[in-house]
């Protein structure tokens, strides 16, 4: 895995890897150099050696540093034409999305420079203003020449691909479209859009609007109540369509399944705690409506992955149940 070294004046590095771990947790082979005031360029050149000897992976390092001549840069600059190594890669311009797309990025790339390649993009592209009306206007993209799914009115019994939609992911979330699904889960899956399937959350505008806005680059993200979902998996004019869905909890996952879309594994991300349910693990609580629905699931032969991001190892499901069990009886006791 790429190892990355994040180099700023004060304590910006540290606090963006901080944050980076909130949204994509734990990560391995990543360091943060800070510039002190009490620091000279030499001091600064000797922690990020120390820095990157370190890490686990020496030979493909990417740097991301906050501003290009200051004395960070110089020195990631200066240790990038002594050392002269050929996958040593520098990136200005730190911020949150950088480090998060490059956290997404790492997983399916081999060297730093793919990496730097891949976030430059998106790292431009998450400077927003609100309102946006004070935003410049830019040339519209290209559209693409071949749409991934169907594109204004084509006409009923229209048959796409093999009729049938591509489900490549399914995920409980009570928080729906966030960090880590935006970022990590999408970059592991890569639909060709997001559909967040929620009954409420398809008739609030404001948290409808607010999920949109939240959608990765290049990735389309649209909220339908459930029945909508249903039409959707029966409609053979989205055959040529891969998607990622997002539910909020486990029951509605069962009502779409016994309204005919075809699920086959469930990644169990987050299940918020509330009265009347038990803590199981980090992210997950049940009460007694979730075991019950969780063990219907599985009698309709569907597969659980219990995990917050694709980097973490997946929690035990039958021992997950299990725990639940006894802690809800012992509740009760």
């Amino acid at each position: 895995m790429v190892s990355i070294v994040l180099a700023s004046h004060g304590a910006l590095a540290q606090g963006i890897m901080e944050s980076g771990s909130m949204i994509f947790g734990p990560q391995e082979s990543v360091a943060a150099v800070v510039l002190t005031p009490d620091m000279g360029p030499d001091d600064m050149h000797r922690k990020l050696l120390e820095a990157v000897a370190a890490l686990a992976d020496q030979e493909h390092v990417l740097f991301l540093v906050d501003l290009w001549g200051g004395t960070p840069f110089n020195q990631v600059s200066r240790i990038l034409e002594e050392e002269q190594h050929e996958d040593w890669v520098a990136v200005t311009g730190l911020s949150l999305p950088m480090l998060v797309a490059a956290y997404g990025s790492r997983m399916g790339a081999d060297t730093a420079a793919a990496v730097a390649e891949e976030i430059y993009p998106e790292a431009k592209a998450s400077v927003k203003i609100k309102p946006e009306v004070l935003e410049p206007v830019e040339a519209p993209a290209p559209a693409p020449a071949v749409p991934a799914a169907p594109a204004g009115a084509i006409p009923e019994g229209t048959v796409l691909g093999d009729g049938h939609i591509k489900i490549a992911h399914v995920r409980v979330d009570t928080r729906l479209l966030h960090g880590q699904v935006a970022t990590a889960w999408t970059k592991a899956v890569s639909p060709d859009r997001i559909i967040v399937v929620s009954d409420g959350v398809s008739h609030d505008e404001l948290r409808k609007t607010m999920i949109v806005q939240a959608a990765p680059p290049g990735v389309k993200v649209h909220v339908v109540p459930m029945s909508k979902m249903i039409e959707v998996a029966h409609d053979p004019r989205f055959g040529a369509t891969k998607v990622f869905l997002l539910f909020e909890t486990p029951q509605e996952v069962l009502e779409a399944i016994e309204g005919g879309v075809d699920i086959k594994k469930v990644n169990l991300g987050s299940m918020a705690h509330t009265v009347g349910k038990v803590v199981v693990t980090n992210a997950i609580a049940m009460g007694e409506s979730d075991i019950e629905c969780l063990e219907a699931l599985e009698a309709k032969g569907v597969e659980f992955d219990v995990r917050k991001v694709p980097a973490d190892t997946p929690e035990n499901f039958d021992a997950m149940m299990k725990k639940a069990k006894a802690e809800l009886a012992s509740a009760k006791a």
